[in-house]
């Protein structure tokens, strides 16, 4: 019975371990290169209260445009979306990258850091009106 409980307590974590890596992290730099070419959407999912003080520039508000995602995102599967949230600990980006997958989308990635990582490594940010 203690070698099938842990069995059991190994699968759990395993497939808690690949559900967490589903949406792979992208670095600062590589997002930072994303941006300057303008090939990536970013999700910022912090809500719109912090989304008015300070996002990365071009993010959409998702929780705020949640409802039409879709006509804000590119007729290419294929391209980058990038979703973000507060900090390394918070997980609401999962809900805006899995709006774009159900939405077909294929290279969605999390810049874990979130807003508050940009902010610390002095990135620039927006405030929106």
């Amino acid at each position: 019975m203690k070698k099938l409980a842990s069995l059991l307590l190994f699968l759990s974590c395993a497939a808690f371990a690949l559900a967490a890596s589903k949406y792979p992290d992208i670095s600062e730099k590589d997002l930072q290169a994303a941006i300057a070419s303008k090939s990536v959407v970013l999700l910022d999912a912090n809500g719109s209260d912090s989304y008015r003080e300070a996002h990365i520039p071009g993010a959409i508000d998702f929780i705020a445009q949640e409802k039409q995602i879709g006509n804000l995102l590119p007729a290419n599967k294929d391209a980058l979306i990038v979703a973000y949230c507060g900090n390394e600990q918070c997980t609401a980006y999962k809900a805006a990258a899995k709006t774009a997958e159900k939405l077909g989308y294929t290279n969605i990635k999390h810049f874990a850091p979130g807003i508050q990582g940009w902010v610390k490594s002095g990135a620039p940010t927006e405030k929106a009106m």
